[in-house]
Order: structure tokens, then C-alpha cells, then sequence
């Protein structure tokens, strides 16, 4: 539960905090250095360009080569390209915070650099002592037992009043899928787009495990229920559904008060977890991990799925190509905003899988799904601040970081450097 009289989000700004590193007088020391840096941009943009109006007055263009995203930015200040150059994303975020460089809109900003990753190779990414700083301090939020909790409390037990402020009537706060579904029109007509496109998205997972044959059915990482609310309204299917985050157990629970099949909601982590369910499902749980507890993931999928029985995992993967780079230090999202996350590399996720009897099939992947709902969700979140509906507690500065994460995500979407699947793993 939250602490009375705390300014709501400051964990996260604290977490963020260990990674913050000031360019100070080396900047001036590297002050000839500036213009080099914009040279190896320019040189690795192999599509798309950026309209750079930099601090002396001057403009330029980077790449321009070939057709892609068409970015502008406003340098304000070079002690940008310093944190760029040094810092990477931590640094890129850190510069816009301190107000020295913006954009009239910074999503194709991160879409460029995403889908020119690999020509980029380590252009804008954390280099030398920040690169082992950033490292260091992302181990710091290992998820230990002791660590998930309190990573979990930084980021979900920000508020259910919070949430309920921009993620719609749904709850749901992983990618929709915007296609059309069974759903009969008088449905389509209660629900806004992205509620509509939610329920697309349960669906699609309940279709995967088979939810209507299920006897019991297992939800690692639950959220605010919806899938496991669905799955037990079948009135066929006992629904056990864990979670880390007391905001949300609370959420859920309350929820379902009163209904005849209620999901059993049970504060637990996934390592401590042991039953036997025809079916399991988890939802963008994964990311939240690290690399290091992949392997007990799985483990828990094997040990508590029946033979037969079907597990349907939605993830967000960064592409191979990028992924060394990506997991040699620490990006912006992991210093602000999902302490002791990495995203799933899928050939080394699929390879865990697969060495414990679980057969991988039917992937789907749907991105740019992700990417409009993550607009939509900026949207909603624009309105809720200019409307003055986002609760009491979180000071500017928590909801300039909070929009700056939504639109870093758009863009990395956008860009295809990261994806979102669902698969369905089978025990053999």
C-alpha cells in the first residue's frame, strides 16, 4: 500500500536516479567533439534523416540517404550529445528533462534510431565508465525475491486511480490487438476502440490454452484481472491468478465480489508456485524478469502445466540483432521505469523452452499493434493531465518522465527494433 504524506512515483524517480551521470567540465573538454558525434549519426542512418537545429544557429541534415522516418530536434544545448554519446537513452533522457534539446514530436526521434540500430552499431549507446555505471546499477535491481517485490511496488503500486486515469475501462496495460474478432457488434458499440481491441487480445490467449475444456487454468502475473475474470467466466474453468503488486490483488478481488466464479487472487511469486493446471497464461510478465531468471520462468511452466496441457505467453522481444548491444548495459526503461527488466531475446526464449518438453507453436507477431496502443494510451494520458483527472501526488517532473516513456516505446515499436508476440507451448 502507499505511504502517506510520499509524493506518489518517487520510487521510480529514485531507482532512476542511481543512473543519472552529469557531463560537468568534461563537456568542454570534448567541445571539438560535437560535430563528429553528429558525423557518426549522419553515417549510420542508413533510412530515413533528422533536422538538426543546433545551439550556434545552425541547422543540419543527418542521413536523407533513403526513404524512413522523418525526425526534426531542437539542440539547445551540446551537452546533449555529451549525455548521448556517453550516457546513451539514459543520457538522450536525461538531456530533454534538463531541457537541452526537444521535438516538435519525439516519436520518430526514437523510431530512427531504432530501425537504423544496427548501422548505428554503438552510436548513442552507453560507452566506457558510464556503460559499467549503468550496468552495475541495473544489477542492483536484480529480481531476487526480495527485489521483485520491490520492483514490482515501484511500478505497479503507482495506483489503481492512476491507471484507471489512461489505460481505458479495460485494465489493461499490455499490447491490444487491433483486428477484428467474433465479438458481436453490440459489443463493438459499448466499448471504445482500444477496450474493443483488449478483448481481442484475451481472447485471442484464452483461444490459445483452450480455456473453455480447461478443468483449472493458472495466470502468472495477473494485472487488473481481466483475463483471469474472463477465463472464469465460463463457469467451467477454477481460475488461480498471482501477482506481486498489492494495488492490483486489491483490484481484483474487489472486482469480482459477488460474482459465482470468482478467481482465487493469491499474492505469490512464480517460483513458489506449484499445482497442476491444464492450462497456463501470462501476459508481458516475462519482461519484467531479467535474463538471468529465464530458465525458472520456464521452469515453472513445465513443472505446473499437465502433459498436454497448453500455455499461451505474450512477450515483447528485442530484435537479435540488437540484443548484445541492448544487454551490455541499460537503457532508459530499465533506469526509469521497470527496475530489473530485459526484454526476451526469442531464440534463446524459444531454446528454454523447448530443452523442458515444451513445444513452441503458432507464434504471432503484431508490433505495430503495440505501437497504436501505446498512442492511444499517451492520448489518453495527455487528457487526463490537461483535464487535471490524473490523482493527487505525482509533480511535473513524474509526468514529463511518464509521457517521455510512452512516446520512447511508440518509437521503438515503430522503428521494429522491438516486437510483441503471442505463442502457444505445448507439454509434450
Amino acid at each position: 500500500m502507499r505511504a502517506e504524506g510520499i509524493e506518489r512515483g518517487t520510487p521510480l524517480l529514485a531507482a532512476g536516479a542511481r543512473f543519472e551521470r552529469s557531463p560537468g567540465p568534461f563537456a568542454r573538454l570534448i567541445a571539438p567533439g560535437f560535430h563528429k558525434v553528429l558525423d557518426r549519426i549522419d553515417a549510420g542512418l542508413e533510412t530515413g534523416s533528422i533536422l538538426g537545429h543546433l545551439p550556434d544557429g545552425t541547422s543540419r541534415l543527418l542521413g536523407g540517404r533513403n526513404p524512413g522516418f522523418e525526425a526534426e530536434v531542437h539542440l539547445r544545448d551540446w551537452r546533449a550529445l555529451v549525455r548521448l554519446a556517453t550516457n546513451g537513452s539514459i543520457g538522450w533522457y536525461q538531456g530533454w528533462e534538463a531541457g537541452e534539446w526537444d521535438s516538435p514530436d519525439p516519436v520518430p526521434v526514437f523510431a530512427l534510431f531504432m530501425a537504423n540500430g544496427e548501422t548505428l552499431g554503438d552510436t548513442g549507446r552507453a560507452s566506457g565508465p558510464f556503460r559499467w555505471a549503468a550496468k552495475f546499477a541495473h544489477w542492483l535491481n536484480r529480481n531476487t525475491h526480495a527485489g521483485a517485490q520491490r520492483n514490482i511496488h515501484a511500478h505497479y503500486d503507482l495506483g489503481n486511480d492512476f491507471y484507471a486515469a489512461w489505460l481505458g475501462q479495460s485494465m489493461c496495460y499490455s499490447s491490444a490487438i487491433f483486428e477484428p474478432s467474433s465479438a458481436p457488434s453490440q459489443v463493438q458499440q459499448m466499448l471504445t476502440e482500444l477496450d474493443y481491441a483488449q478483448l481481442g487480445k484475451v481472447t485471442a490467449m484464452l483461444n490459445r490454452v483452450r480455456a473453455q475444456e480447461a478443468d483449472r487454468l493458472l495466470e502468472i502475473g495477473c494485472g487488473w484481472g481481466m483475463l483471469a475474470h474472463a477465463a472464469a467466466a465460463t463457469g467451467t474453468t477454477r481460475v488461480d491468478a498471482i501477482s506481486l503488486s498489492d494495488e492490483q490483488l486489491e483490484y481484483c478481488r474487489a472486482k469480482g465480489e459477488g460474482s459465482h466464479h470468482q478467481p482465487r487472487f493469491l499474492k505469490q511469486d512464480y517460483r513458489d508456485t506449484h499445482g497442476r493446471y491444464d492450462a497456463i497464461a501470462s501476459v508481458e510478465m516475462v519482461e519484467a524478469l531479467g535474463r538471468e531468471y529465464w530458465p525458472d520462468f520456464m521452469d515453472c511452466i513445465a513443472r505446473n502445466l499437465a502433459p498436454g496441457g497448453r500455455a499461451a505467453i505474450q512477450f515483447i522481444s528485442m530484435k537479435d540483432e540488437l540484443f548484445d548491444w541492448y544487454a551490455a548495459s541499460a537503457d532508459f526503461i530499465q533506469a526509469y521505469i521497470f527496475p530489473g527488466g530485459l526484454l526476451i531475446r526469442t531464440s534463446e526464449f524459444r531454446q528454454l523452452a523447448e530443452e523442458r518438453g515444451l513445444k513452441w507453436t503458432d507464434q504471432a507477431d503484431f508490433g505495430l499493434d503495440y505501437a497504436e496502443t501505446l498512442r492511444i494510451w499517451r492520448e489518453n494520458f495527455d487528457a487526463a493531465v490537461a483535464e487535471n483527472r490524473l490523482p493527487a501526488g505525482f509533480d511535473e517532473r513524474f509526468v514529463r518522465l511518464w509521457r517521455y516513456y510512452l512516446m520512447y516505446c511508440e518509437g521503438g515499436f515503430r522503428g521494429r527494433g522491438i516486437d510483441v508476440h503471442q505463442v502457444t507451448l505445448i507439454k509434450e
